[in-house]
């Protein structure tokens, strides 16, 4: 074994035992199951390489993180600038990264979404949002899905809608009711004057990319301004192109009163959270502006880091890109769902967010399994394991969407066998 293979191995096997001595028995656990024993060491475009030399196709991309891959060389560039320049703030002077990233923020979203707070992550943002939405309209309650994700932090994970995550930590905040997604007289019912916001994902994401009929973000417009309570639109993971819309609101032309933003704002290079809210909401700061404050969040390489992120994402036509490949790979995977009926219950998706739905979440199992011996990396949608995601960077080609449906087809074909014997 040569000098380089030897270092690889021990890498991947000090990284194990370092997972399973200090942060997380358990997921070494899974990891081993899966064959997942090499630490990944690099990335590159579509590409992740571990430390044994495989190259992986990576099509859960953050999620949703790598829209542009991993490592763009604008978003690279800016932030090694802004790191010879100025890391963080004084928090002193004002920041001109910062303002310009609000300014932008504001030129780029729907409506009149005007002032923005920056934060570190999409989890961070959904905290925010709750405690500006509850200081702006001075009500105790909220309306959430069932099924929806909105981070695990305890105000999120109040607002999420899955109990594996909730029960543990049980009671959660309270003033939260969840009602079916998709079902407006369900979120009418529950809508009233104690309303301070309804919360949602325009798709719910973890739920299995779960699409809502066509008109539900109109009515929930509408039955928020009739109660007067607000309206967030939780677009961490479908913003930004992702969807083949710039946000997934546009689908249906919806401007909500307080949006969230996360993950591929940083452009796959830092992490980076926003909450943008019409004028009214941030009344919450006229008699304090440090009312609600975070010491790492907006800080300049995170702003640099964004602003090239949202050049890169307009110039370089990433809406179009995912709406493109996103019907190149859905049709593939339609295509299979047909192939394959007694494996696959269902396939649905919007842009470059597919979801392969299996008859029960071992045979999910057994399929990103085989794509990963293909060297593809995907996962399963945290709130539905029968679900198989697929989120690959935008950047992505029709040949290595191509590749992806081989893969797919192979390891479904191994999973029927497997199944059979």
């Amino acid at each position: 074994m040569g000098e380089s293979a030897k270092h690889a191995e021990d890498l991947g096997a000090l990284t194990l035992r370092r997972y399973r001595k200090h942060l997380n028995p358990s997921l070494v656990a899974l990891l081993e199951f899966m064959g997942l024993e090499a630490a990944e060491v690099s990335a590159e475009g579509c590409y992740v390489t571990a430390s044994d030399g495989t190259r992986y196709l990576d099509c859960l991309g953050g999620p949703g993180v790598f829209t542009l891959g991993h490592r763009p060389a604008a978003v690279i560039a800016a932030v090694k600038r802004q790191l010879d320049a100025m890391p963080l703030s004084s928090h002193i002077l004002p920041d001109p990264l910062l303002a310009e990233l609000a300014e932008r923020l504001a030129e780029l979203t729907p409506g009149d979404l005007q002032y923005s707070f920056i934060c570190n992550s999409g989890a961070e943002a959904v905290e925010g949002a709750l405690k500006l939405a509850r200081g702006a309209t001075r009500r105790p309650h909220f309306v959430a899905a069932q099924g929806a994700f909105h981070g695990k932090t305890w105000g999120a994970l109040s607002a999420s809608g899955r109990g594996t995550y909730r029960a543990p930590f049980e009671p959660l905040l309270p003033g939260f009711t969840h009602v079916p997604f998709g079902d407006t007289q369900a979120l009418a019912a529950a809508v009233n004057e104690q309303t301070a916001a309804v919360i949602l994902e325009p798709i719910q994401c973890e739920a299995g990319i779960i699409i809502p009929p066509d008109g539900y973000l109109r009515a929930v417009r509408e039955i928020c301004d009739r109660a007067g309570a607000l309206l967030i639109l939780d677009e961490i993971q479908t913003g930004l192109g992702r969807t083949g819309k710039w946000l997934a609101c546009d689908w249906e032309g919806v401007c909500p009163d307080i949006l969230t933003l996360g993950k591929a704002l940083g452009g796959g290079v830092m992490p980076i959270g926003a909450i943008v809210a019409r004028p009214p909401v941030w009344e919450v700061f006229a008699d304090n502006p440090y009312i609600h404050t975070s010491t790492f969040g907006g800080n300049p390489l995170a702003c640099a880091a964004a602003l090239a992120a949202l050049e890169a994402l307009q110039t370089e036509q990433v809406t179009e890109k995912c709406a493109a490949r996103g019907e190149r790979l859905l049709a593939g995977c339609r295509a299979l769902g047909e192939a394959y009926p007694a494996l696959i219950t269902d396939v649905r998706g919007r842009g470059l967010l597919v979801a392969i739905q299996f008859a029960d979440s071992d045979i999910g199992g057994l399929v990103i399994g085989g794509l990963l011996q293909s060297g593809l990396l995907a996962a399963f949608a945290l709130n539905a394991p029968e679900t198989l995601r697929l989120e690959p960077p935008a950047i992505i080609t029709e040949a290595e969407v191509d590749r992806v449906l081989a893969a797919l087809e192979e390891a479904l074909a191994m999973t029927a066998v497997l199944l059979e014997e």
